[in-house]
């Protein structure tokens, strides 16, 4: 090991630990710096800046965001709830499923917000411990933005596997993340609603709030929550358009022929969500000025330089010694490949963001030798990281509208209530991910 490498890596943890305690787009800033000092210090060449990442994230969220201005996210959070509400005793296991399948086909899991006071009315009506749904719905959107075409975790992922030699798809990556993390979600709805506490009736604090009367009755009405929540013609259009886009690139990812020429899927997904950018103007007519102060397009522009400057980094720290990370690390990875799952969890909880997860550890695991596809695996369940410490704002949201006080942040920042259904379903993404990803 040289002491080049060695001081370098210094440089890149440091920009890392120094970015995460910025936070936002300091993560952007600080592996700017880095890349700085590996260029103009360490005389390294520039590594290639991730300028296809950044494409495909402008384009997302650039519709996403307009389907936000004209009420779409509105009309997603109303189907969700309908469909928590239909299964109320269910609610462990449909609540977060279904939050699943929204926070995937929005790529973003501030879906999840909305849906958080409908969770806690009907697990209350039906006498169900409201942290164990709440907990899992909020930790599976750590991971179900590895099953989102339009995330940005997805587009950093994607430039880094669908380039040879890995040759791994959209179509590919979603055949091994999409069913890992069901099962993932699956395993932990029914382990945390065996073991997630006592529920409503045998609480004998919740018992006592409602006995001083700071808690209605539980069992009370039907056992389904009122949703107030409402939604415009033109919002559900919008939606439906957004949607539409999304089933669109996984149509082109499944079926390559359906594209023009040797037209690559970064170019695909950004001209595509161009086009449907267009159609929810046409269809939802949202007001174009107010899409800066959408939180999708907020979320997605720190998204957007916090992987900019971190990407650049680490693709210049490994250009500048793949022959040695390929020969030293590489040896470690394929004896023990948990430590790349390892990595990629700590490095999401450090910075609580999957894209830059992505692009800090994966190319690293690519390099070593990972195959690509337990790579992917992996790295699925992994980024469910991000709530490790209970600073992330779904999980504080979720504290709030929680009554019974069954949904705690702790004071030992891993005593709080999502820790343990956070690392029941990392450890089973990663496991079936793995498995999958073997295949492929």
């Amino acid at each position: 090991m040289s002491v080049t490498f060695v001081l370098e890596a210094i440089v890149v943890l440091g920009a890392i630990v120094l970015g995460t305690r910025a936070g936002g787009v300091g993560i952007g800033i600080w592996g700017g710096v880095g890349t700085f000092l590996l260029v103009f210090v360490f005389g390294e060449a520039p590594g290639e800046a991730p300028g296809a990442a950044m494409a495909i994230i402008l384009g997302v969220v650039t519709s996403a965001a307009l389907m936000q201005a004209a009420g779409g996210i509105d009309w997603m959070v109303a189907i969700a709830a309908r469909a928590i509400e239909s299964r109320p005793k269910q609610i462990t296991l449909i609540a977060p499923l279904t939050a699943f399948l929204f926070t995937a086909g929005a790529g973003t899991g501030n879906i999840v917000y909305p849906l958080l006071p409908v969770i806690y009315d009907v697990s209350y009506r039906n006498g169900i411990r409201p942290s164990k749904p709440l907990t899992v719905t909020v930790v599976q959107s750590g991971i179900a933005l590895a099953a989102s075409p339009v995330s940005a975790a997805m587009a950093a992922m994607l430039t880094l596997t669908d380039v040879a030699p890995y040759n791994l798809g959209l179509a590919s990556i979603l055949a091994i993340t999409f069913p890992a993390c069901v099962v993932g979600i699956i395993v932990t709805s029914l382990a945390v609603s065996r073991f997630g506490g006592k529920d409503i009736a045998d609480d004998p604090e919740i018992q006592a709030r409602i006995a001083e009367g700071r808690l209605a009755p539980a069992a009370s009405g039907d056992g389904k929550a009122s949703s107030a929540l409402t939604y415009t013609a033109r919002g559900r259009n919008a939606a439906l358009a957004f949607l539409a886009g999304v089933l669109a690139i996984v149509a082109f990812g499944i079926f390559p022929d359906l594209r023009p020429g040797d037209v690559d899927m970064t170019t695909t997904i950004v001209l595509v969500m161009l086009v449907v950018g267009a159609l929810i103007i046409a269809v939802g007519r949202p007001k174009v000025d107010e899409v800066p102060d959408q939180p999708v397009f907020k979320a997605g522009m720190v998204a957007a330089i916090a992987l900019f400057g971190i990407a650049w980094l680490t693709a210049t720290f490994i250009a500048a010694h793949e022959e040695y990370i390929v020969t030293t690390v590489g040896a470690w990875v394929t004896d023990f490949r948990f430590i790349f799952a390892i990595a990629v969890f700590l490095v999401a909880a450090m910075t609580t963001s999957q894209s830059t997860a992505t692009r800090t550890i994966v190319p690293i695991g690519l390099a070593a030798g990972l195959p690509v596809g337990v790579a992917t695996g992996m790295w699925a369940g992994a980024l469910g990281g991000v709530y490790t410490l209970p600073a992330n704002g779904p999980q504080i949201a979720a504290a709030n509208f929680d009554e019974t006080g069954s949904t705690r942040l702790g004071t030992r920042l891993i005593d709080h209530s999502f820790f343990v259904p956070m690392l029941v379903l990392c450890v089973t993404t990663v496991a079936v991910g793995s498995i999958i990803g073997a295949f492929f």
